[in-house]
């Protein structure tokens, strides 16, 4: 891993990942296939791509009560525990309609609906991730989403794993696709004879996801655009460097492209990480892929102090930052982009990207500068409500009239005219 020291003048680097050329045709081959021969074309890319030979892509309830029977009573118990912490954070999130009266009998609001329908994508590939489908799933069904359609990719045996299957029958998901991919996000957008179109999609997934998700988008809403996983480390001389080196290889695991960033004011724990790093990767399963993601994408930046280390996160916007100062609240206040925020040295990441209660799908490749975290806000929508009186309309139909005329907009002024000349 190596180290940069920011007192020479060396910029910062975020990470970014948009997809090649070659990539964003593929993807658009995938769509419209899809939108014209539907569950054919489901069926051709998840055996090309997954090795799966389905002609029936939903999940039977046979396959749920066998999921079951894989799980120990132990593993269910916890998945419980971690959706009850999930609910109970994102129904904090909950908006409710409101609505303002005036004395002149006007009443103006906003009505808050959940939407009709949702698809959720669960990654797969490289591990299964049953903790995408209580962060996916659980603020929608808090927002009162009332169909809930899931889709992740299976094994060439056209499985999927039981974990994914468990959580999903927790939280009550009944609609489970085999179906991965470009094909996944395009059967949710257009729809097939097997799986109905959905009003917006969710979920992280590879490249070609993303890019399938920014294609389909207008005719569906998305969450966001999510790119490799990113966590950068704020530290300073009191932080242990073991736990900073296994913090950044919690996220190097994830995949080849992700990105283990420490900024830190002490050069000492730097080449201290440094060499915990090197250690650590020995002893993990995923050696491969999390060497690979360091080699490619992991820094240590050393910076002059502490300020100037709130000043290189701020740039990065990192997906995940853990803070582990001697102080890391007199931090908060300043740190203006993350997607999520761990203070202290009993926060490690993966507390939330499984357990707490906030939600794990955060904003990437730097797009915490904008966005947010899923949140129950994502399965909602708002409409403005406009009841005007008669005395309200006597009192501002000129103005109104007079800025429509402004505009070149001769009947907007006119419908409001004929009002006025009736009172």
């Amino acid at each position: 891993m190596k180290i940069v020291n920011m007192n020479e003048g060396v910029s910062i680097k975020r990470s970014i990942e948009e997809g090649t050329d070659e990539q964003r045709e593929a993807v658009l081959s995938i769509l419209n296939q899809v939108k014209t021969n539907g569950d054919q074309a489901v069926s051709t890319f998840t055996k090309t791509f997954d090795g799966a030979d389905l002609h029936d892509f939903r999940v039977s309830t046979d396959e749920i009560n066998e999921a079951y029977n894989e799980v120990s009573d132990d593993i269910v118990s916890v998945i419980r525990q971690a959706a009850i912490n999930i609910k109970t954070f994102h129904e904090q999130q909950r908006r409710q309609s409101w609505f303002t009266t005036s004395e002149d009998g006007s009443m103006l609001g906003q009505k808050v609906t959940p939407l009709d329908s949702v698809g959720v994508y669960v990654p797969g590939g490289k591990a299964a991730y049953p903790s995408s489908v209580l962060m996916n799933v659980i603020p929608a069904s808090a927002a009162g989403v009332e169909r809930i359609a899931m889709v992740t990719p299976p094994d060439a045996d056209g499985k999927v794993p039981a974990g994914v299957l468990v959580a999903a029958n927790e939280v009550g998901v009944t609609e489970i696709f085999k179906v991965g991919g470009a094909q996944a996000v395009a059967a949710l957008a257009y729809g097939t004879e097997t799986i109905q179109a959905v009003d917006k999609i969710v979920g992280p997934g590879n490249i070609y996801v993303a890019l399938a998700k920014r294609e389909v988008f207008g005719l569906v809403d998305i969450d966001m655009i999510a790119g490799p996983s990113e966590i950068v480390v704020l530290a300073d001389d009191s932080a242990k460097a073991s736990y900073v080196a296994a913090d950044l290889l919690s996220q190097a695991e994830h995949d080849e492209r992700a990105s283990a960033v420490l900024v830190t004011n002490s050069m000492i724990l730097a080449e201290s990480v440094q060499q915990e790093v090197s250690e650590q990767l020995e002893q993990l399963p995923r050696a491969d892929i999390a060497s690979k993601s360091i080699e490619d994408f992991g820094v240590i930046y050393v910076v002059e102090d502490l300020v100037s280390g709130v000043e290189a996160v701020n740039e990065l916007a990192p997906e995940h930052l853990e803070v582990l100062v001697q102080n890391p609240m007199a931090l908060l206040g300043k740190i203006r982009h993350a997607g999520a925020i761990f203070l202290g040295p009993y926060s490690s990441e993966p507390v939330g990207d499984y357990f707490a209660g906030p939600n794990h799908v955060l904003p990437t490749n730097g797009t915490a500068r904008f966005s947010s975290p899923l949140s129950v806000d994502d399965f909602i929508k708002k409409s403005s409500v406009i009841s005007y009186s008669k005395e309200a309309l006597q009192k501002n139909g000129n103005s109104i009239a007079a800025l429509a005329k402004l505009e070149g907009l001769d009947a907007h002024a006119r419908a409001i005219e004929l009002r006025l000349e009736d009172m």
